[in-house]
């Protein structure tokens, strides 16, 4: 079953990059800074404009750069997203038995997990390292219950290596651990390095590597301009996030984390949720609405709490289906609800006209030299020192120098964040046209390929 959902999915985040639709962000980001890493050189995203520890701390990326030494391609990052979100079913099988359940139920608990929509939409937008972090929590709990301290502490050590802002996941469950499960040295473990490591990251590496604060503090600026300003606001001025917590899109998106699995919850076993609180506030708080759905990467952290509670449910007969075929059902249906699969029939179809122009444009691209490019094509050009975006929001540079490339697709310019309109990209790519220092060498159905004058 782990087998069959790692080669899906796998195969289906590989063909969706194959059809031009991931991303620089941020797929191409991560692809070219492990490839830096394999090559032995600094690992400073040239799209982000900043070195790699400098955006989530997340130094588990590193250990990738070995399967980039054997060959460096961008499907690595799609195969360990396909393992790691799928692996999840094994600890999630072991916490079922752990907890009683019969092998059955076992069974079926991990199936209800990898139908979980979150798992397969996940998988499919771009790569994001804390989806390595999923079966980490799970074995994690699964360690603290057997009391197997050792490999504890190793996963929750590699927990905080995948993201920052795990940080605050991982403090959760320690407050979890010591108040509910009683697992006195693993919850100390967890809280102490949970708080150590946020503040670490925060305060010194991700500021010391970018240059400026936290990224992602922009989508709570109401609440501050910097982490420690929103702590504050946060303890003080609580009024100011009542508004946000008490609204129908918080409910909406409750109702679609909760829908999946809703016959497995009961109130008397919802505490494994306390794990669950700082991503759920994270997500609920922010002005960026594609934290509060099940398409993005931002609820991962939620899922294996959520699961845990189910797991309680089923062992104490509370929850409200038991039968496994029911449960699987129900399953199946929320699925095809909510998992995104349609894309590949329908919003994936918007570019196939020119993907073989873009192939053969991109076959053209033959060193290692700087390339400009669009969100699009990015991730397929990243194997280099310097690639650079250039859409609405990023025109082009007044310094082409950098560049030994530009590639350009005017009828899908593909911009990140959805912008590019075909008028800004066809003004472009007349302007490249009269620009002396580079000549085109390729344009087929409007895919222009330009190269700098030796």
């Amino acid at each position: 079953m782990i087998g069959t959902s790692a080669v899906i999915l796998f195969a289906c985040s590989s063909l969706r990059h194959s059809m031009f639709q991931s991303g620089a962000y941020d797929l191409g980001i991560y692809d070219q800074v492990v490839y830096l890493m394999s090559q032995g050189q600094p690992p400073i995203s040239s799209i982000l404009g900043f070195h790699h520890m400098g955006n989530h701390a997340a130094w588990a990326v590193y250990l990738l750069s070995f399967l980039y030494k054997i060959y460096p391609n961008v499907h690595w990052l799609l195969v360990v997203q396909a393992i790691a979100l799928s692996l999840g079913a094994l600890p999630m099988w072991h916490l079922a038995r752990q907890a009683g359940l019969k092998e059955s139920q076992a069974i079926t608990i991990s199936a209800v997990y990898l139908l979980y929509p979150l798992i397969f939409n996940a998988n499919l937008f771009e790569f994001h390292p804390e989806v390595m972090a999923v079966p980490a929590f799970l074995a994690a709990v699964w360690c603290a219950r057997q009391n197997r301290i050792g490999w504890f502490c190793v996963s929750i050590i590699f927990i905080l290596g995948c993201k920052a802002v795990l940080s605050l996941t991982v403090t959760a469950m320690g407050i979890w651990l010591l108040m509910f499960e009683k697992r006195r040295l693993c919850g100390a473990f967890a809280l102490s390095a949970g708080i150590a490591w946020f503040l670490i990251a925060t305060q010194l590496i991700i500021p010391s590597f970018s240059g400026s604060e936290v990224a992602a503090v922009s989508r709570y600026s109401y609440l501050g301009n910097s982490v420690l300003d929103i702590a504050r606001n946060l303890l003080f001025k609580p009024e100011l996030i009542l508004g946000r917590i008490f609204s129908f899109k918080t409910l909406e998106y409750l109702a679609l984390l909760v829908l999946p699995v809703i016959w497995g919850l009961s109130p008397r076993h919802m505490t494994p949720l306390v794990s669950a609180i700082p991503a759920l506030a994270l997500n609920i708080l922010s002005d960026k609405p594609h934290q509060r759905d099940l398409l993005h990467q931002y609820s991962l952290p939620i899922l294996p709490f959520l699961m845990l509670a189910v797991i309680s449910s089923l062992a104490a007969n509370r929850s409200w289906l038991r039968d496994k075929r029911a449960i699987i059902v129900w399953s199946i249906v929320a699925f095809l609800a909510l998992g995104k699969y349609g894309y590949f029939w329908s919003k994936y179809q918007n570019s196939v006209d020119t993907w073989q122009a873009a192939r053969e444009a991109i076959a053209q691209v033959q060193t290692k030299g700087g390339v400009l490019t669009t969100n699009r094509i990015a991730p397929h050009l990243t194997h280099r020192q310097t690639i650079k975006l250039v859409d609405d929001l990023s025109p082009l540079p007044a310094d082409l120098s950098p560049f030994e490339y530009i590639l350009l697709n005017v009828r899908y310019p593909g911009g990140a964040g959805g912008t590019g309109s075909q008028e800004f990209a066809a003004k472009l790519a007349n302007q490249l046209k009269n620009t002396p220092g580079f000549q085109l060498t390729y344009q087929r159905d409007d895919v222009y390929l330009f190269r700098k004058k030796s």
